[in-house]
């Protein structure tokens, strides 16, 4: 009904529902302003639906909470699950490791602005984030996951694929091309425009089709530990006829640092396919191969 519709609404009644929708909808500034930012920066004297006090919380949380976002799980990541046998590699670069994390977390401040900038919108009602689940129903917030899915990886795919045209490359996207072999702390380490172009396609949704807003947070977050995942060099996706056919997995995204102009998707292999940029990824070709040899010579 009409509830599912405020965003068309009038702008009196768009006011009353960003009112009451910014005390479901803002989770994390709410948790943040209860628990740190109230106490602490605003005293609990400025209102959360102020304009000045949502830009400034957005931009913390981004630039704090999207730090912690990428330390804790990479290193979690690194000391459990990355093979440091590709430290070995004679492309891995001296110190490397810290020089992932210190791009990353120069850039992660950088990029926080235009993420707040985005954001910002999001928080005063004007996406199609929505809070109940009654409102569209359970079928339709399952099938807005593989929406969700299917339409940011298009996406991902061919910013990530312009940001190879020279002119961006060069200026834009060559810092991450540093790490031929990667560390997961290669995984945010971008210029800051890199990695809001390529983060921007998970605000671009909300804004095409509704979004349950909780759900939006776990992909997000979930997002976050994936790209983490694809850079760290354990090859983790089951051996499954479908699976190897459909995931990009980190065996994918490990050839795409080191022959550059493959495999640029993000969590599919549809549109590398499609693009007629897919490469079967290289270490797996080659462990097969081995298997067969070990096998004819038995």
């Amino acid at each position: 009904g009409a509830s599912r519709r405020l965003w068309h609404a009038p702008p009196c009644c768009a006011v009353a529902h960003r009112t009451w929708g910014a005390r479901a909808m803002d989770i994390a500034q709410n948790i943040a302003g209860d628990w740190v930012l109230d106490p602490l920066l605003w005293k609990h004297e400025v209102p959360r639906d102020s304009t000045v006090r949502q830009l400034v919380d957005l931009y913390l949380i981004y630039c704090i909470g999207g730090a912690l976002m990428y330390l804790i799980p990479a290193a979690l990541d690194f000391f459990l699950l990355f093979d440091r046998k590709w430290m070995q590699d004679k492309q891995w670069i001296p110190g490397q490791v810290g020089l992932e994390i210190k791009l990353a977390l120069s850039s992660i401040p950088q990029m926080s602005v235009l993420m707040t900038a985005v954001s910002v919108w999001e928080l005063k009602g004007y996406s199609k984030l929505y809070d109940r689940v009654d409102e569209y129903g359970w079928g339709y917030l399952a099938l807005s996951v593989v929406a969700f899915f299917m339409f940011t990886d298009c996406l991902v795919y061919w910013f990530h694929r312009w940001l190879h045209i020279p002119v961006l490359y060069k200026h834009i996207h060559k810092p991450h091309h540093k790490w031929k072999v990667a560390s997961p702390f290669a995984s945010h380490a971008f210029h800051p425009l890199d990695g809001f172009i390529q983060g921007f396609p998970y605000h671009i949704a909300v804004f095409v089709f509704p979004v349950h807003k909780i759900l939006w947070m776990v992909l997000f977050v979930g997002i976050n530990m994936w790209t983490i995942s694809i850079h760290d060099g354990h090859f983790a996706v089951p051996n499954w006829k479908w699976a190897r056919w459909l995931i990009n997995g980190a065996a994918h995204h490990t050839d795409h640092h080191l022959y550059f102009n493959y495999n640029y998707g993000q969590y599919f292999t549809i549109w590398d396919r499609i693009g007629g940029s897919y490469m079967y990824p290289s270490k797996v070709r080659q462990a097969e191969e081995e298997l067969k040899k070990g096998v004819k010579e038995e």
